[in-house]
């Protein structure tokens, strides 16, 4: 089975490279019917730099650019089944939690979600996630 490379403007595309450097990331493929998204941090798609220190702001970007990733492939957070989530500091779940509530305004998903370290300095989410196309 092919793979697709779905690419959006609206999101960065990182690999946490410097800002010249080509990643050696994609930010979405496709295989089949399932979109599999890479790691979305709180970066301003633009600039790549960090949007915030605040944990609700960061939570905010990090669900806005897998938005964007999704919306390239055709489909919404309504497709999602699974996400997974880093957070680098645990104490941060409870408003991790309530910017993600908010953000998906009731639409459910399966996620997982662990305190691990991201590798960029000051990012403190990073989610991923498997979309269906079916």
């Amino acid at each position: 089975m092919a793979k697709t490379i779905i690419t959006s403007p609206g999101a960065p595309t990182t690999g946490f490279t410097d800002k010249g450097t080509p990643s050696p990331l994609a930010q979405a493929i496709r295989a089949g019917n399932l979109l599999f998204v890479s790691g979305q941090g709180p970066l301003d798609p633009k600039t790549r730099e960090l949007v915030s220190a605040d944990i609700r702001e960061q939570t905010k970007q990090t669900l806005a650019n897998l938005r964007s990733v999704l919306a390239a492939a055709a489909l919404d957070f309504s497709h999602v089944v699974n996400m997974r989530v880093v957070l680098r500091n645990t104490e941060d779940f409870p408003g991790f939690n309530e910017a993600f509530r908010e953000f998906l305004q009731g639409e459910k998903v399966t996620r997982t979600c662990i305190g691990a370290t991201p590798h960029r300095k000051g990012v403190n989410v990073e989610i991923d996630c498997v979309a269906s196309f079916e």
